[in-house]
């Protein structure tokens, strides 16, 4: 028997497991702090409407699911999904997507730093 196919067998396994995952880090949100963002999203009741994992709440089923929220592309299928732009959307949604149906909560911005940097661990 030789050896040639068992070795190329061996690499090719490796390869396609290097490729598992997404291999994306975490996008960070300066000055941000997640797990008081996580408590941040309890306080304001984020969960009422969206599922949303480790976060204590009805995981409502009105608004999108958060469960990957570090990986999506957009916000609301229409901003770039970056950190300014996630906090902004925090503070006020309307403003950035007028009509939208997501209400602006009475958010500070300073909290919105926190609560986007628990989402962007949801992946």
């Amino acid at each position: 028997m030789q050896p040639y196919p068992t070795i190329l067998a061996l690499i090719l396994g490796t390869v396609m497991l290097a490729g598992c995952g997404d291999g994306v880090p975490a996008t960070r949100v300066p000055g941000g702090n997640a797990e008081l963002g996580k408590r941040l999203i309890e306080r304001y009741q984020c969960a009422s409407c969206h599922r949303i994992p480790g976060v204590a709440g009805p995981n409502g089923d009105t608004a999108p699911a958060l469960d990957t929220f570090g990986r999506a592309s957009y916000l609301a299928g229409h901003v770039p999904n970056y950190p300014d732009a996630l906090q902004r959307w925090i503070v006020d949604p309307p403003a950035v997507k007028p009509g939208t149906l997501m209400p602006a909560m009475g958010v500070a911005p300073g909290d919105a730093r926190h609560m986007a940097a628990y989402l962007y661990t949801l992946r």
